[in-house]
């Protein structure tokens, strides 16, 4: 292991929390391989804080003082990402109005950071692979060989063995890419450290906006340690500033702090795999579980709705029953609801059986996706940040749902 006093300072300069012994091995590795040239493939679930990685081995490298580029491969069109990484001539697509460097060939002498790499179209491996072997990269709509001296480090939450097994991604440049592996361990495998992450970051938000700090009583530490963190730190981050933003008291007991932490699971989220970047069992899973809580109190709103409307509110809202079309279009829940509490209205009792359409999967994904758009707005980035996707997966969603803007 790298000297313990190199990676005390590393974590200072980079504001990394913890001291646990899965932690310390992969800060070690990044390190150790920070003065060569190798490929680093860097893995860990979403929300691990994969992307330090990257940046402490350049700056720790000969190529310091040259460019380190950041690029996010699921974030980036497919029609468009060879052009990004590789350049463009003018004219080679329509919209090419000049000739174009490609991030392969700024960063020359650099580093280059590809982040969801396993995100990455098969014909575009077969370049990023040429790159790798020879240091050979040929622009979009040109012909001419041009050469790059780079350091590739990648990032992925997918399962790129699973990935390789499914034709989805070429087992040779997982080899190259995998020259030196660094596992970023997930929050749950580090619990000494998650009550200092929590409060770091309720600290950071106290600073932030001049209030005491919240403090987590004995209950409320090993909750906090034992629940799962499907998120991991990210996860924490947003537990702890929305704590710290909405409760008065500034003593948060275990009962208080429940009530913002969603049900454990049992199942790992491990590695993500699938055509989309992220298992489609899970993804699908994630979105039902957050309808349904969305839905919670959006039907027990209803409800009361409803009831005060069918007895009446003062004299100028007439008493009369809900219409049986309208009826049919609620769900079950909401119906058994309003004909329970309004006794005066026996007849409505004969319209809980109308048949109404059940949501199917693609429904409730559907209607979670476009939640997400309207609270953030429309920004996809932000929404796919909410339903803990990559930006191309949201993106492939949308068009496959038939998402329209005029519904955001």
């Amino acid at each position: 292991m790298a000297d313990m006093q190199a990676i005390m300072s590393v974590k200072q300069r980079y504001g990394i929390i913890g001291s646990s012994e899965a932690m310390n091995r992969a800060l070690s590795v990044a390190l150790r391989v920070a003065p060569t040239d190798l490929s680093v493939l860097v893995t860990g679930e979403s929300g691990v804080g994969k992307e330090y990685f990257p940046q402490i081995i350049h700056d720790n490298s000969a190529r310091k003082h040259a460019k380190y580029i950041a690029v996010n491969c699921g974030a980036i069109p497919e029609g468009t990402i060879d052009s990004e990484l590789f350049g463009h001539e003018k004219g080679a697509f329509t919209g090419a109005t000049e000739a174009r460097k490609g991030y392969f060939e700024e960063a020359d002498g650099g580093t280059i950071f590809l982040d969801e790499v396993g995100e990455l179209p098969l014909s575009t491996q077969v370049r990023l692979l040429r790159v790798l072997q020879s240091g050979e990269f040929i622009r979009v709509g040109s012909a001419r060989v041009q050469k790059t001296s780079v350091r590739v480090v990648a990032a992925t939450n997918n399962d790129l063995q699973k990935a390789i097994a499914e034709g989805r991604f070429r087992e040779d440049l997982y080899y190259r890419l995998n020259t030196v592996p660094i596992v970023v361990p997930p929050l749950r495998e580090r619990k000494e450290d998650i009550a200092l992450l929590f409060r770091k970051f309720a600290a950071d938000v106290a600073v932030q906006y001049r209030m005491p700090s919240v403090q987590l009583d004995d209950q409320a530490k090993e909750l906090l340690q034992n629940h799962y963190w499907r998120g991991n730190v990210r996860q924490l981050k947003n537990v702890a500033e929305r704590i710290s933003a909405l409760e008065t008291t500034r003593q948060i007991t275990a009962e208080v702090l429940s009530g913002y932490l969603t049900p454990n699971q049992t199942s790992a989220p491990t590695m993500a795999s699938g055509s989309y970047g992220a298992d489609d069992h899970t993804t699908e899973r994630e979105l039902i579980y957050k309808i349904l809580f969305d839905m919670r109190s959006d039907i027990n709103d209803l409800k009361r709705m409803l009831s005060e409307l069918m007895r009446g509110v003062g004299h100028n809202v007439p008493s009369q029953p809900v219409p049986s079309e309208v009826i049919g279009l609620l769900p079950s829940a909401v119906v058994s609801g309003v004909t329970q509490q309004t006794g005066d209205y026996a007849e409505s009792e004969e319209v809980v059986d109308v048949p109404h359409r059940e949501l199917s999967k693609a429904d409730m994904q559907r209607e979670q996706i476009l939640r997400a758009l309207r609270n953030n707005h429309g920004r996809r980035r932000d929404a796919a940040k909410e339903l803990f996707l990559s930006e191309r997966t949201l993106y492939r969603r949308i068009k496959e749902l038939g998402i329209s803007d005029e519904e955001i």
